[in-house]
C-alpha cells in the first residue's frame, strides 16, 4: 500500500510539472510598439552611442550598490594617494563596463536552408539526427547545427534548435531550457510590472533570450511602455537599460514623458540630447549639433564627473577656494551650469513650439517652473559670491 501511494504521488507530481510546462509555453500579451525596420545601424552609430551613454549618467553609488550575491564580503587596504587615484580610475572604467548597453537588433526570422536531399536515407530511422559543432573556444553564434530529417533531408537547424543545442553543450548560467514562468504567465509578468521591478525583468530577459528573439523584443517593449505610463524613469537611470529605453522612445516618437522627467529633475543637458536623438533617428532637418557642442564644452563627460567626485578627497584648498566650493555645493550649480542652462532651455523651448511635441502644456509648465527656480538660485549664487568677495570664474 505504501509503495502504491508513493507511485500515485509521483505520478501526480509529474502531472503538475507537465501542466506547468504546458502553461509556460503560452505566449504573453504582445506589445503595441515594435521596430518596423532594422534599428541596429542607427543604434550602433557612434553619435547615438555617445548620446545614450551621456543620458544614462554614471552614478557610482547606484552602479556599485549592494546586491544580493553569494559573497558580499569587503576588503580593506592601506594605499598611498597615487594608488588610491589609480583605484578610482579603475572603478570608473569598471562602472562603464557594467553600463554597456545590450544591442538593439532586428528580429531574426527562421529561413529554411536545405543542404542536401537524400531519398535513399528515407525511413532509415524513426527520429531526427542533430549534428552540433562543439569546437572549443568558438562563440555560440558561430557554431553550426544541422538536422537530418527522417525523409533524408539535411538542413541547417532552426534558431530554436540551435539555441537548445548550444545550451545543452555550453550552458549559460541562469538560462533555462524552457520559458521561465515570469515570462510565460501573464499574471506574473503583470505583477512584476505593477511592482516596478523593471531592472529585474530586463536583467532576467538578457539571460534567457538573445536580442534577436521575438520574446526579447516583445517583453522589453512592454517594460518600456509600462515605464512610460508609470513615469518611474529614474529606476533605470545609471543602469545598462536606460539607453535602450531612451532609444525606444525616440524611435517611436514618444519622448515627451521622459523629457518632462528630465526637465523636472534639472537634467537639461540630457533633455537636449534626447531631443537631438529624436531628430537624428527621424532625419528631421533641425540643427542640434551646435547646441550639443556648446554644452559639451561647458559640461564634463559622465566619466569625468564621476572621477572628479572621487578625487575630491585629495583637495587641499585655501580658504577662498573652500568658500567658493561651499557656495557651489550649496546652490548645486556653477557659472558654467547657469550658462549651459540658458542654451538648453532655449533649445527645449524651440522643440516645444514645434509640431513634434505632443504634450506642450506639461512641458511649458515644467520649463517655466525651472526658469523661476534657476532665477532664484542665480540671485542667491551671485549674492553669496559678492558677500564673500569671490569673483565670478
Amino acid at each position: 500500500m505504501h509503495l502504491l501511494r508513493s507511485l500515485r504521488q509521483l505520478n501526480g507530481l509529474q502531472g503538475v510539472r507537465q501542466a506547468i510546462r504546458q502553461v509556460s509555453s503560452a505566449p504573453t500579451k504582445p506589445s503595441a510598439l515594435q521596430y518596423e525596420r532594422d534599428p541596429q545601424p542607427l543604434f550602433t552609430d557612434a553619435e547615438t552611442q555617445r548620446l545614450l551613454q551621456s543620458m544614462t549618467q554614471l552614478n557610482l553609488d547606484k552602479v556599485y550598490r549592494k546586491r544580493t550575491v553569494p559573497d558580499n564580503s569587503s576588503e580593506t587596504k592601506f594605499m598611498s594617494d597615487e594608488q588610491l587615484d589609480n583605484e578610482f580610475q579603475d572603478l570608473v572604467v569598471r562602472a562603464q563596463h557594467m553600463l554597456r548597453m545590450p544591442p538593439i537588433v532586428q528580429i531574426k526570422k527562421d529561413v529554411e536552408r536545405v543542404i542536401a536531399k537524400d531519398p535513399a536515407l528515407k525511413d532509415f530511422a524513426n527520429s531526427k539526427f542533430v549534428f552540433t559543432d562543439i569546437t572549443f573556444g568558438r562563440r555560440q553564434s558561430e557554431r553550426k547545427v544541422f538536422v537530418r530529417e527522417t525523409d533524408g533531408t539535411l538542413a541547417y537547424a532552426t534558431l530554436d534548435t540551435t539555441k537548445r543545442m548550444n545550451q545543452l553543450y555550453f550552458p549559460l548560467e541562469g538560462r533555462q531550457s524552457y520559458t521561465p514562468r515570469m515570462f510565460a504567465l501573464e499574471e506574473l509578468l503583470t505583477k512584476c510590472l505593477t511592482e516596478h521591478k523593471y531592472e529585474f525583468i530586463l536583467d532576467r530577459l538578457l539571460v534567457q533570450y538573445e536580442p534577436h528573439e521575438p520574446e526579447f523584443h516583445n517583453i522589453s517593449a512592454r517594460v518600456f511602455e509600462h515605464l512610460n505610463e508609470s513615469k518611474q524613469f529614474d529606476l533605470l537611470r545609471s543602469t545598462r537599460h536606460f539607453g535602450p529605453m531612451a532609444f525606444f522612445y525616440a524611435w517611436h516618437r514618444c519622448i515627451d514623458d521622459l523629457l518632462y522627467d528630465m526637465i523636472r529633475r534639472d537634467y537639461l543637458h540630457n533633455a537636449v540630447e534626447l531631443i537631438g536623438l529624436s531628430y537624428k533617428l527621424h532625419s528631421i532637418p533641425v540643427e542640434y549639433q551646435s547646441a550639443l557642442t556648446e554644452l559639451d564644452k561647458l559640461h564634463p563627460t559622465p566619466a569625468e564627473s564621476a572621477l572628479a567626485e572621487l578625487r575630491s578627497v585629495f583637495r587641499r584648498q585655501d580658504d577662498k577656494q573652500n568658500i567658493e566650493q561651499e557656495i557651489h555645493t550649496a546652490i548645486g550649480k556653477t557659472d558654467s551650469d547657469f550658462a549651459a542652462d540658458e542654451i538648453s532651455l532655449k533649445f527645449i523651448e524651440q522643440y516645444i513650439a514645434s509640431e513634434h511635441s505632443l504634450k506642450k502644456v506639461q512641458l511649458e509648465l515644467a520649463v517655466q517652473t525651472l526658469k523661476e527656480v534657476n532665477r532664484e538660485k542665480l540671485l542667491l549664487f551671485q549674492g553669496l559670491k559678492k558677500a564673500h568677495g569671490v569673483q565670478a570664474s
